[in-house]
């Protein structure tokens, strides 16, 4: 997918070092995208990724070792703000093991039994839509891999039980919103027609 003139994935990356803040960025794709991740994004190193976003992640890991630090980015939020991406990493420099940035839920929230009959009005109070980079250090997110089996999302595999972390928030932004569909392709084509 395209933004403009630019895939995603470019200006996913390209946000990543404008930030000033990474030295790194690691691609994880699947195997028959390789040649054509490395073309776009030559500045980074590209590995085959896994079958879920946990084996993405495990082979990033292994592709760049040695880093106190470890951010978890979407490509599907091309539009991050570099200031956003600061945040995460100025909590992990100061002792954070786990961030993420949120916004809070402005919609209200129903909660729903299986035939879709609303059963409870959610207080969104205390809510937070999570975006990303998310940060971790290094010796965080190899532990906490190495005491779950299987997660969904690397803030789930750090505080959990086992691996005793705790994840701090810091502010999101609108910006960083996720690309899945057509309207959101769309939304993210108006910005940054009317940031150019």
């Amino acid at each position: 997918m395209t933004l403009k003139d630019r895939s995603l994935l470019e200006r996913a990356v390209d946000g990543l070092f404008a930030s000033g803040v990474v030295d790194e960025v690691v691609v994880m794709v699947p195997s028959d995208m390789i040649d054509r991740a490395r073309e776009l994004v030559p500045r980074a190193h590209v590995v085959v990724g896994g079958a879920e976003r946990t084996d993405s992640v495990r082979a990033g890991l292994a592709a760049a070792p040695g880093h106190e630090y470890v951010l978890v980015h979407d490509a599907a939020r091309p539009l991050t703000p570099a200031p956003m991406i600061v945040r995460v990493v100025d909590a992990l420099r100061a002792g954070a093991s786990a961030v993420i940035p949120v916004l809070p839920v402005v919609d209200t929230v129903k909660r729903v039994d299986a035939d879709g009959t609303v059963e409870a009005t959610v207080d969104r109070a205390d809510l937070r839509a999570v975006q990303t980079p998310q940060g971790f250090t290094a010796e965080a997110l190899h532990a906490a891999y190495a005491a779950a089996a299987r997660a969904l999302h690397e803030p789930r595999v750090v505080r959990g039980e086992r691996a005793g972390g705790t994840v701090v928030t810091v502010a999101g932004d609108p910006l960083a919103m996720k690309i899945t569909t057509a309207f959101d392709l769309r939304i993210a084509q108006v910005l940054v027609e009317e940031s150019a």
